[in-house]
């Protein structure tokens, strides 16, 4: 088996990696990642899926691709340079909202439909709101997030957060995990019935 050999990218996915690089943006999700999304979405049809640190819409693409015509998402990011481009390429979808604002914020405020997948990929749902965020993903949902493996671009110490954040995860008691040392490191957590 050749993992490497990634099928069926979105067709928009060449375009925003270019986008991505010439605005020198250094934080996209890999094809991995988007790749087990898309996956992982098509099974939840007519789904609410939350993606928090949209980027410029690398994992987004992958998502949308995944999902079917009754699904919707929310994707949210703090950098409103980063939102305008996410909108420009998905701003016309109907099942897509895309907020420019604090993650922090918006978790503690939303009090609308629990989630059938939430993709955590910024510091809020991550790192701080983990309360929060595993309150708002349904029964049978996911609740996924990458980067947990070392990265160049980690700052000193940010493994330890990383490490508490493992160690608190593998303690729910209401989620079964699978932690997978692939990708950039990724962690599946699925809320139990």
């Amino acid at each position: 088996m050749n993992d490497l050999k990634i099928l069926n990218k979105p067709k928009i996915y060449s375009e925003i990696e270019l986008k991505s690089t010439e605005i020198g943006f250094t934080m996209p999700s890999d094809l991995f990642i988007g790749s087990l999304l898309k996956t992982l979405i098509t099974t939840k049809p007519e789904s609410n899926l939350l993606e928090l640190g949209t980027g410029v819409g690398l994992s987004l693409s992958w998502m949308i691709d995944g999902m079917d015509s009754k699904s919707k998402l929310i994707t949210i990011d703090n950098n409103p340079d980063l939102i305008e481009i996410a909108k420009h390429y998905f701003g016309n979808d109907e099942r897509i909202k895309i907020i420019c604002g604090d993650g922090t914020k918006w978790l503690k405020k939303y009090k609308g439909e629990k989630f059938d997948l939430i993709f955590a990929d910024a510091w809020p749902g991550k790192y701080s709101e983990i309360e929060e965020v595993l309150e708002l993903i349904k029964i049978g949902g996911f609740y996924i997030i990458d980067d947990m493996k070392a990265q160049p671009n980690w700052p000193d110490g940010h493994y330890m957060k990383v490490n508490k954040l493992i160690d608190y995860l593998e303690n729910r008691k209401d989620f079964n995990l699978t932690k997978m040392n692939w990708s950039t490191g990724i962690i599946i957590a699925t809320k139990k019935y």
